[in-house]
C-alpha cells in the first residue's frame, strides 16, 4: 500500500479526465496549453523564491552569498578569450586578492590565523567557480591541496612553519601526487623517498619517465614548493606512500625564480580548458630534503631510520592518509552543481524570452519554453540539479562532522569517502550534460563566448577525470556496496539464510514471470490514469529505485562469490567480467541518494505552494530516472508495459505543470547578472522581441504592411472558385 508525502496536499492527484493520459500512453491535448498562448502561473501556485533560495543555499547560506557577491568585482572574474600567459598572471593576481580578503582561512586552525570551520570553507570554495573555474582550481591547488596536505598530514610544527605563508600566498605551492604512469592508482606511484641516516635526509628520486609528476597545478611557473607523494624507503623496507614537503624553486635575485638543484619542470602548455592554471610535470633527480620535511602525522622516521606509525596496518594507514584529502572531491562535486545552475539559468531565462515560429496566434511567435521538446531538454536537467544540490548539502554536513571532529571514526571517514566519490561522479557528469544541452537550447547564441556556456563546458570537462576518473570512482563505490552486502549476509544465521533462499525464490517467481506484471494490470484495470497515479506516489518511486539498486548489487555480489576462492588469474577475470555491472549498480546507488535527499528537503519547505511545485519537480526527477532504465524494469518484471507507458506519459504531464514555474525555479538559485554574466540572460532578448512585435503591430495598424504572397495567392484562388 502506498502513502503520500506527509507534507504534500494531493489536490493535484491524477484522476480520469480530459487532461489525463490516455490508454495509448499519450496525453489528451484538448485541454493543454497551445504554443503561442502565454502561460501564467496558476492561482495559488506562486513559488516563494526567497524561501526556496534559503533552502537551496542551506546551512552556510551567508558564506555562499558573500563569496557569490565577489562576482560583482570585475577584477575577480574571468575575461573570455585571454591568451594563456595573460590568463595565468591574472588568476595569480586574483589569488592574492582572495588571500587578502581572508577567503582561505575558514578551513584552517586559529593558531595560523584561521577560523577552523571546514563546512563553511568548502561552501565558499564551491562558489568560486562563478568567478572563474581556473581561479577556483588554482585556489584549490594552493589551499585545498597544498596547504591542506600540510595541515592534515603534518604536525603542529609543520603547520606553524609553512601554513601562514601558504595562506597569504607568500609560499605558492603544488600538490605532486599524480604520475604520468599512475593516475588514480596512487598506491602504485614510482617516485621514491629513500632515507639516509648519515645525513638524516630523504632523497627524492624519479627513477623512470613514467614516474614524472604530471598535470601538477602551480608547477609550470608559480610554485615554490610541493607536497610530494613518494614511496618511503628506510632500512631497506618500503613503508608505502607518504607525503614530503619539497622546495622546488628559489628567488633568483632579479624578480624571478629558478629551479633548485635536481629539479626539472616542463610546462603542460595549452589545454582544453582551465588555461589560467600553470600545469606542468616535475622530475626529481636525487633531491635531498631534511628528515623533518616528512609530513609525519601517520608515519615517522627516527634519526637512525627506524619507522613508526600510530596505524599498524599499511593498507589502513594509506586509506587514512588519503581520506584526509577527500575535500577535493567534495568541493568539485559542489562546484559542478553550481556550474549546472549557471548553464540552466542562462538557457531557461533565454528560453522564456526567445520566440521562434508562430503557433495559435499567427501574429506572434512562440516562446521556446512553451515547446514540449524544449521542456524535455531542460526541465529534467533542472530537476537533477535540484536533487544534486540537496544531496551535496548532505555530503557537506557529513564532511563538516568528520573534519570538525564531531563524528570522526574510521567508519565515518569510509562513509564520507564513498559518498564523496558517488557525488563527484554524478554531479560532474550532470554539469557537462547541463552545459551542453543548455548551449544547444540557446542555438547560435549559446556558442558565443560572451554567453559563457562554451567556456564553462571547456573548463568543466576535466572535472570528470581529475580527483579520480569517474568510472574508477564508481568502481570504488561499487566495491563498498559489495562489501556491505557481504557483511550483512555474514551476520545472517542458518535460519536467516534459509529465509533468504526462500525470499529469493519468491522474488524470482514474482518478478521474473508475468505474475507481477499481470497483477499491476489488474489493479490498473486498463486505466493509464491509475497507472500514473500509482507511479507518482513517493513510496512507489522509492521502492522502484531502491529495488533496482538492491537487485543489481545482489546480482554482482553473487557473481563474484566464486572469485574469493579462485586462483588470482581466474579471480581477476571474474571481476573484469562483472566490472560494468558493478559500475552501473554504483551509479544507480548515487542517483538513489540524490532522490532521497530531494525527498527529505521537501519537509524543509514551509510554504505550501512552493512545496507542491517542488514535489512535482522531485517526481520529475524520480520518474525520469525510472524512464531512463525502463528496459531494466521491464526485463526484471518490476513494471507492466502499461505502467511503463504511463511513466513517459506522466513525465510529459509534469513538464506542462512545471513550465509556468521554470523561471522562478532558476531564480531561486540566487544567481544575478553578475554571477551568470551571459548577455542573452539579462533581459536583452525580451527587449528585442518586444521591439519586433511592436514594429509588426504598427505595420499592420498603419496599413503599410506588404501583402504576404501566400495570402495573396490564397485570396486569388478563393476568388476564382467563387466566380465559377
Amino acid at each position: 500500500m502506498t502513502t503520500t508525502h506527509p507534507q504534500e496536499s494531493r489536490t493535484d492527484r491524477v484522476a480520469p479526465s480530459a487532461t489525463t493520459p490516455s490508454s495509448t500512453g499519450s496525453i489528451d491535448v484538448a485541454s493543454l496549453p497551445s504554443p503561442g498562448i502565454e502561460q501564467q502561473v496558476p492561482e495559488g501556485e506562486r513559488i516563494d523564491v526567497g524561501q526556496l533560495g534559503d533552502v537551496l543555499d542551506g546551512r552556510w547560506k551567508d558564506v555562499r552569498r558573500d563569496v557569490r557577491a565577489l562576482a560583482a568585482n570585475p577584477d575577480l572574474v574571468k575575461v573570455e578569450g585571454l591568451p594563456k600567459e595573460e590568463h595565468r598572471e591574472r588568476v595569480l593576481g586574483q589569488l592574492h586578492q582572495l588571500a587578502e580578503l581572508g577567503v582561505p582561512t575558514r578551513g584552517f586552525p586559529d593558531y595560523v590565523g584561521g577560523s577552523e570551520n571546514p563546512g563553511a570553507y568548502i561552501a565558499g570554495f564551491e562558489e568560486l567557480v562563478l568567478l572563474d573555474p581556473s581561479l577556483q582550481i588554482k585556489a584549490g591547488v594552493q589551499w585545498g591541496l597544498f596547504a591542506s596536505a600540510i595541515y592534515q598530514l603534518g604536525t603542529r610544527e609543520h603547520h606553524e612553519k609553512w601554513l601562514p605563508d601558504a595562506l597569504s600566498m607568500k609560499l605558492p605551492g603544488c600538490f605532486a601526487m599524480t604520475e604520468i604512469g599512475h593516475g588514480s592508482n596512487v598506491a602504485g606511484v614510482l617516485t621514491t623517498a629513500t632515507y639516509d641516516p648519515e645525513s638524516e635526509e630523504f632523497e627524492i628520486d624519479t627513477p623512470v619517465r613514467a614516474a614524472w609528476k604530471e598535470y601538477i597545478g602551480n608547477s609550470a611557473l608559480h610554485g615554490l614548493a610541493a607536497v610530494v607523494f613518494a614511496q618511503l624507503i628506510t632500512k631497506g623496507v618500503n613503508h608505502g606512500v607518504h607525503a614530503f614537503f619539497v622546495p622546488i624553486r628559489e628567488e633568483d635575485g632579479v624578480g624571478g625564480t629558478r629551479w633548485l638543484k635536481g629539479i626539472t619542470i616542463e610546462d603542460d602548455g595549452l589545454k582544453g580548458g582551465l588555461n589560467g592554471i600553470d600545469n606542468g610535470r616535475i622530475r626529481f633527480d636525487h633531491v635531498r630534503v631534511p628528515r623533518e620535511n616528512l609530513l609525519n602525522r601517520y608515519g615517522s622516521v627516527a634519526p637512525d631510520g627506524t619507522y613508526s606509525s600510530p596505524i599498524d596496518s599499511p593498507g589502513r594507514r594509506f586509506f587514512t592518509m588519503l581520506s584526509t584529502l577527500v575535500q577535493g572531491r567534495v568541493s568539485l562535486s559542489g562546484a559542478a552543481v553550481i556550474t549546472a545552475k549557471v548553464g540552466l539559468a542562462t538557457a531557461i531565462r533565454y528560453g522564456t524570452e526567445r520566440r521562434q515560429f508562430t503557433g495559435a496566434d499567427e501574429h506572434q511567435e512562440v516562446v521556446l519554453m512553451d515547446y514540449q521538446r524544449h521542456q524535455r531538454r531542460l526541465l529534467p536537467l533542472l530537476a537533477r540539479t535540484y536533487a544534486a544540490n540537496f544531496a551535496q548539502a548532505e555530503l557537506l554536513d557529513r564532511f563538516d562532522d568528520v573534519f570538525s571532529g564531531r563524528h570522526d571514526t574510521d567508519e565515518d571517514r569510509q562513509d564520507l569517502e564513498t559518498q564523496a566519490a558517488a557525488a563527484k561522479v554524478v554531479n560532474t557528469w550532470l554539469a557537462l550534460e547541463a552545459l551542453q544541452e543548455s548551449r544547444e537550447a540557446c542555438g547560435g547564441a549559446g556558442y558565443i563566448a560572451e554567453n559563457r556556456i562554451v567556456g564553462l563546458r571547456q573548463d568543466l570537462d576535466v572535472y570528470v577525470t581529475f580527483e579520480g576518473d569517474n568510472n574508477v570512482l564508481l568502481q570504488l563505490v561499487g566495491k563498498r556496496l559489495i562489501t556491505d552486502y557481504g557483511r550483512s549476509m555474514a551476520k545472517i544465521d542458518v535460519a536467516g539464510k534459509a529465509r533468504w533462499v526462500a525470499e529469493r525464490a519468491a522474488d524470482m517467481t514474482l518478478h521474473r514471470t508475468p505474475l507481477r506484471r499481470a497483477a499491476q494490470s489488474i489493479r490498473d484495470t486498463g486505466s493509464m490514469a491509475r497507472s500514473a497515479g500509482h507511479l507518482r506516489e513517493e513510496d512507489t518511486q522509492r521502492e522502484l529505485l531502491e529495488d533496482r539498486v538492491e537487485a543489481m548489487v545482489e546480482e554482482v555480489a553473487l557473481a563474484l562469490r566464486e572469485a574469493r576462492r579462485a586462483p588470482a588469474e581466474r579471480a581477476a577475470a571474474i571481476f573484469n567480467a562483472n566490472q560494468d555491472a558493478l559500475i552501473e549498480a554504483a551509479r544507480a546507488h548515487a542517483e538513489l541518494l540524490q532522490w532521497e535527499a530531494f525527498t527529505a528537503a521537501l519537509g524543509r519547505v514551509r510554504d505550501e505552494p512552493t512545496r507542491r511545485v517542488l514535489t512535482r519537480l522531485r517526481d520529475l526527477f524520480g520518474l525520469t530516472l525510472i524512464e531512463k532504465n525502463l528496459a531494466w524494469y521491464l526485463m526484471h518484471g518490476r513494471l507492466s508495459s502499461q505502467r511503463a507507458q504511463a511513466v513517459t506519459s506522466y513525465v510529459n504531464r509534469l513538464l506542462v505543470r512545471l513550465r509556468p514555474h521554470a523561471r522562478d525555479l532558476v531564480d531561486a538559485f540566487g544567481l544575478g547578472d553578475d554571477q551568470v554574466r551571459a548577455a542573452i540572460a539579462t533581459g536583452a532578448e525580451a527587449a528585442r522581441q518586444h521591439e519586433a512585435r511592436e514594429y509588426e503591430r504598427s505595420q499592420r495598424a498603419s496599413g503599410k504592411e506588404p501583402i504576404n504572397e501566400k495570402v495573396l495567392h490564397e485570396g486569388q484562388k478563393r476568388a476564382g472558385l467563387a466566380r465559377t
